[in-house]
């Protein structure tokens, strides 16, 4: 669909001292290896708003509502005067600006976005955040927001709309972009990426199941796919450095009303600012 480049853009770099610190503890003790896991993997990066994204921020109306079922608040993004509203959900690490592209093209549709730091991330406050935090925060938003005409996730902001949908959010589409799938995958290749032992990732998925009383693996993309029977369109790029393209293909495969579209040479991020991803999605919200 696209060119392909050779230079792909890398996956994020764990720092030297982390892995030197990680594998000191667990060599100490696998409860506090356990531990600093867990806060490793619930601790997202805050960036600052890239210049590309500080017009959407000038233009939003902003305002910090609270999610009461998890007890924390998050800033929420008003773009777009319209009553045919769409949901935006940024990934890990991500900002409520970072789909600004697509947010651009929706409002010239005649549409408005609704988007949000999710906890920890961008203007929210907090330290540490999970999937189930982005579910949540999506469900109240509903309430609070709705209703929405779509929904529009990246990374792990797609597994968290899939996810929102099984748990009851209305909305007439979705598409997911660049989304991971399966939970126990995700932990795995982070637990490696640690350069830990793989018994690590089965230590820290028993930690989260015994926190949240419920299996990590039940939020896995694929079988929220199976339970959604509204149109959504999966894009993931053939070369994502960051979530195999297989995550894509997955979700796709068990979705009962599902359109795949592989691109080359975009990775995880830039994918969003591509000019065909960007018109088959407002195409498929708005022809569907």
């Amino acid at each position: 669909m696209t060119k392909k480049t050779s230079n792909h853009t890398q996956s994020l770099k764990i720092p030297k001292i982390i892995l030197l610190t990680s594998k000191l503890i667990s060599f100490i003790s696998p409860k506090l290896i356990t531990l600093f896991a867990a806060k490793l993997f619930t601790t997202p990066i805050k960036h600052k708003i890239p210049k590309r994204e500080l017009e959407m921020d000038r233009k939003s109306i902003q305002k910090i509502i609270q999610v009461p079922t998890i007890d924390k608040e998050v800033v929420l993004y008003q773009y777009g005067k319209s009553e045919k509203k769409i949901l935006l959900v940024h990934g890990w690490s991500g900002r409520g600006t970072q789909l600004f592209k697509i947010a651009d093209e929706l409002v010239k549709e005649g549409y408005s976005t609704i988007s949000f730091d999710a906890p920890a991330h961008g203007k929210s406050p907090g330290k540490t955040t999970i999937m189930v935090d982005f579910i949540a925060t999506i469900l109240e938003i509903e309430k609070q927001a709705g209703p929405f005409e779509a929904a529009i996730g990246h990374s792990l902001g797609g597994m968290s709309v899939l996810n929102a949908i099984k748990k009851g959010l209305k909305v007439n589409h979705a598409v997911v972009i660049g989304s991971g799938d399966i939970v126990e995958d995700i932990i795995d290749d982070f637990i490696a990426k640690l350069e830990l032992k793989p018994s690590v990732g089965t230590l820290l998925r028993l930690h989260f199941e015994k926190k949240y009383g419920e299996k990590m693996n039940s939020y896995s993309a694929f079988l929220a796919a199976k339970e959604t029977a509204i149109p959504v369109l999966v894009i993931h790029d053939n070369h994502d450095p960051e979530v195999p393209v297989k995550a894509g293909i997955h979700i796709h495969k068990y979705l009962k009303n599902g359109e795949l579209l592989l691109t080359d040479g975009l990775g995880h991020r830039k994918i969003l600012g591509n000019s065909k991803v960007i018109d088959k999605t407002v195409q498929f919200i708005k022809g569907n």
